[in-house]
């Protein structure tokens, strides 16, 4: 089974977000199996892409768990398969909850996502877990997105995980208005119910922040930061019911899974 590991959401080795992507033909390897490489590969996601006669589906594990949803590791797959495996050409994935499109805009690869439905909820309906009080709390599917003062306390803030991995849903999207002209918000996601502490650059999160930040601002298109350590860069686009989220990505790593491990 071939192994790559890339860098998504930046241009620069050692930033942005890393995703591992394997490479699977004509059938699913067993759940037990992706989901022990995926903890093997322990980062935030691993992504598993087959090819089954020319069409592609693809499924993402977190070290503890399969989630329903995964940018980066998306945005990293289709970078092997331009990069390294000769695929031109709009690409469609297949999940099993989505059907999802990524091509390049220029220089970059463009994710086309479904826009979750969010609504927003009471400050008291949802745990007590940062240093920081939200001034609003919304929710979407799976996470609470929770708006604060400025970009210093999204920066500054620190997630009580052992609070957070016991909320109801997967996790938490902090974000406020960036401070500078180059960008419109900030962000960070911290998801330790499934295995992710604090994820480094985090695209599906974008699904939730777009229209948010489209209605505060009144503007479709959106430059965003996700402040981690290893940071990253995402520019988005609102279209329709659908959203746009293009980055770049770089590989750090080829490889191959043993055969011992896959038997």
């Amino acid at each position: 089974m071939k192994l790559y590991q890339v860098d998504s959401f930046t241009d620069r080795l050692f930033r942005g977000n890393p995703a591992a992507v394997c490479l699977v033909y004509d059938e699913w390897p067993a759940e037990r199996l992706m989901q022990n490489i995926a903890a093997e590969n322990n980062l935030s996601e691993t992504a598993f892409v087959l090819d089954a006669k020319g069409e592609l589906a693809i499924r993402w594990f977190t070290p503890t768990t399969e989630v329903s949803l995964c940018g980066h590791a998306t945005l990293a797959a289709a970078h092997v398969l331009y990069a390294h495996e000769g695929y031109r050409g709009t690409l469609t994935f297949r999940s099993p909850h989505h059907t999802l499109k990524v091509a390049y805009e220029g220089d970059l690869l463009v994710l086309d996502f479904p826009m979750d439905k969010i609504w927003q909820i009471g400050a008291g309906d949802v745990p007590e877990c940062f240093n920081y009080a939200p001034k609003q709390v919304w929710r979407g599917t799976d996470e609470y997105m929770l708006i604060f003062e400025n970009e210093a306390q999204v920066k500054n803030a620190v997630c009580d995980l052992a609070k957070a991995k016991n909320i109801d849903l997967e996790g938490f999207i902090i974000t406020a208005a960036a401070d500078t002209d180059d960008l419109d918000f900030v962000s960070r996601y911290f998801g330790p119910k499934i295995g992710i502490d604090e994820d480094p650059v985090t695209g599906s999160a974008h699904t939730l922040l777009v229209p948010y930040w489209r209605n505060v601002l009144g503007k479709d298109v959106l430059r965003a930061a996700q402040l981690s350590a290893r940071g990253g860069r995402l520019f988005c686009r609102a279209e329709g019911d659908r959203v746009k989220i293009g980055g770049k990505a770089v590989t750090y790593m080829v490889g191959e899974i043993s055969p011992e491990a896959v038997k």
